[in-house]
């Protein structure tokens, strides 16, 4: 990076600081802080609600996804445009109704204020992780540029975000997050606009599109495992053979198939855009219900075709290194510590071995892409195998130098795949636009950080404070308390993200971890909504139950984490049944 670089990153980040301030100041009621007093248009709600899911997680970690594992991440929103159009019919009237400041409000009126209060707790667990997860994601790209310590880099941005958020409550995050939106967007455009531009002259943009198709990239809709033949049972000799079972077994155990798109995340939206206060927040603050249902269809619409372009902006960076030599490692930091361990010879004979494999490779494609512009079949079958042959050997030497590199620095996360897009963005991009996309990953990091600590402050004083603590104070009380509960979940959050590592991929390890607690908070909601014959007590303790099976499910089985929704959900909604049957029935009001 250069003074360009610098100078368009930090204008960047102070421009959207300084004008979530100068709008918002002076906010002195609880309405205005904790709704935007009911403001906000349908296209900014859905730009918002859009920006608070778009983290720079999904900048950072999304094209690496797509680079190993091609577009089949892409399915895991299949779910979300029904979501949507459910919870416009069903919960924002209800909401709306009773005037509400968070969607924990509502279980008191439905049930108690011990399930209320339940559900307020779950939450406040998950996002205050996922806020943590969200602000280490761009502290370790800060640190790996600067060579500063996670320290630094998460109280930087840290910082950033408690100004603007502290000082606006609600509207000061979701009008920073139209800009936040404009910069995200059109860097990624960007990016992706440069990334094609420096494939070879020859390739067009078919060709392009051909040569990934052909190498298993666009594989958009899996109804079976993609990686089904390697992981056949013991016994069965292909695919063929396997039984009904067999079948179902390995289409639960896929993290990505249409399967889980269309069913399970169905059921993990409905949670977080239903029932997570970090997106009710967003259409709570709509002028009508007719605006925030518009809102979250524009969410739902749009976000398919967004997640493809960050997926497929990674697919151009996967062809790009076919023709170009990609680090063996991608973390550069990380494996330079390496060298100056007593593993460097290994090191280096791994890398020796590694450029022999890339120029096998490189010329394989290139009769490839031969193949593909000669329009025959036989050498683009011939060709191809012989690409993801030599890809696995690939793939072989990196996993023997991240073996090496765990042995050589302990305790070192050696999973490299959200450095990949990072490392393309450093080495190939001109200085100003690799200011640019780092502006993007902080602007997102930002963006959704803002609304976490939003939400969290919101439950926490409305639904915790308000409710069991404090009934009585004033308006203007309950802005300070609000704006001390932000400060202190981002002092949490900052806490978090310098104490821990993430070994999955962090586009991976944020659903896993939404995926722990939404299921259960989501089955309390239903039983709420359309389950009239269920009390309070029976609900409470069939959610603890359930929250454990999760748990346990996580710990201790190796099912898709998408489905820990379903089974979260469908366990409340079931043993609450169960519960109430043996429980004196109250009137239901």
């Amino acid at each position: 990076m250069n003074y360009i670089d610098w100078l368009v990153l930090f204008g960047t980040l102070v421009f959207i600081v300084s004008y979530g301030v100068y709008k918002t100041r002076g906010a002195q009621t609880i309405q205005g802080y904790l709704k935007g007093d009911n403001t906000m248009k349908w296209w900014m709600i859905g730009v918002s609600i859009m920006a608070t899911q778009a983290s720079a997680i999904t900048f950072l970690s999304t094209p690496g996804q797509a680079i190993e594992d091609g577009l089949r991440f892409i399915q895991f929103y299949f779910g979300l445009p029904l979501a949507m159009i459910i919870i416009s019919v069903t919960m924002v009237p209800i909401y709306y109704r009773l005037k509400v400041y968070t969607a924990y409000e509502y279980l008191e009126s439905r049930f108690d204020l011990k399930t209320r209060t339940l559900a307020a707790i779950l939450f406040l667990i998950l996002r205050g992780l996922s806020a943590g997860i969200t602000l280490y994601a761009p502290a370790i790209v800060l640190s790996t540029i600067l060579g500063w310590n996670i320290f630094a880099t998460t109280s930087l941005i840290g910082l950033f975000v408690i100004i603007y958020t502290v000082s606006g409550g609600t509207k000061a995050v979701s009008l920073t997050q139209r800009q936040q939106m404009t910069i995200i967007m059109s860097g990624m455009l960007l990016a992706g606009f440069v990334a094609y531009s420096m494939l070879p002259d020859y390739l067009s943009f078919g060709e392009t599109i051909s040569l990934a198709g052909e190498l298993g990239k666009f594989n958009m809709v899996n109804i079976m495992p993609a990686d089904i033949n390697q992981n056949l049972p013991e016994g069965v000799a292909s695919a063929d053979d396997l039984s009904f079972f067999q079948r179902v077994n390995l289409v639960l155990n896929d993290r990505y198939n249409i399967w889980t798109g269309l069913i399970a995340s169905t059921f993990l939206f409905l949670s977080y855009f239903g029932t997570d206060q970090s997106q009710v927040a967003r259409y709570l603050g709509g002028k009508s219900i007719r605006e925030s249902r518009m809102g979250l269809i524009f969410n739902g619409l749009l976000k398919i075709p967004m997640q493809f372009v960050i997926l497929f902006i990674g697919v151009l960076v996967y062809v790009f290194y076919l023709f170009n030599q990609a680090p063996v490692f991608h973390n550069t930091a990380l494996y330079n510590t390496a060298l100056q361990t007593e593993s460097r010879p290994v090191l280096e004979d791994l890398e020796k071995q590694y450029q022999v494999v890339l120029a096998q490779k490189e010329a394989a494609t290139q009769k490839l892409v031969a193949g593909i512009e000669a329009d025959d079949e036989v050498l683009r079958e011939q060709y191809s195998e012989e690409v993801l042959s030599i890809q696995t050997e690939e793939k072989a030497i990196r996993t023997k130098v991240k073996e090496t590199i765990a042995v050589a620095v302990p305790g070192a996360k050696t999973q490299d795949r959200d450095y990949i897009f990072l490392n393309f963005v450093l080495s190939y991009l001109p200085h100003g636009i690799i200011g640019l996309l780092l502006a993007v990953m902080f602007s997102a990091a930002m963006s959704s950080m803002a609304s976490e600590l939003n939400a969290l402050a919101s439950t926490t004083t409305v639904d915790i404070y308000r409710r069991s603590f404090n009934t009585q104070a004033s308006d203007t009380h309950y802005v300070k308390a609000s704006r001390s509960f932000t400060l202190m979940w981002a002092l949490l959050a900052m806490v978090f993200a310098m104490l821990a590592g993430f070994a999955e991929n962090l586009i991976q390890f944020v659903n896993i971890v939404g995926s722990l607690f939404y299921g259960t908070i989501l089955g309390i909601f239903l039983c709420a909504f359309y389950v009239k014959r269920v009390q309070g007590t029976a609900v409470f303790w069939a959610a603890l139950l359930a929250e454990v099976v999760v748990l346990y499910c996580y710990k201790f089985t190796d099912l898709a984490f998408l489905l820990y929704n379903i089974i979260g959900c469908t366990l409340v909604v079931m043993v609450s049944l169960l519960i109430q049957v043996f429980i004196p029935r109250n009137k239901i009001t």
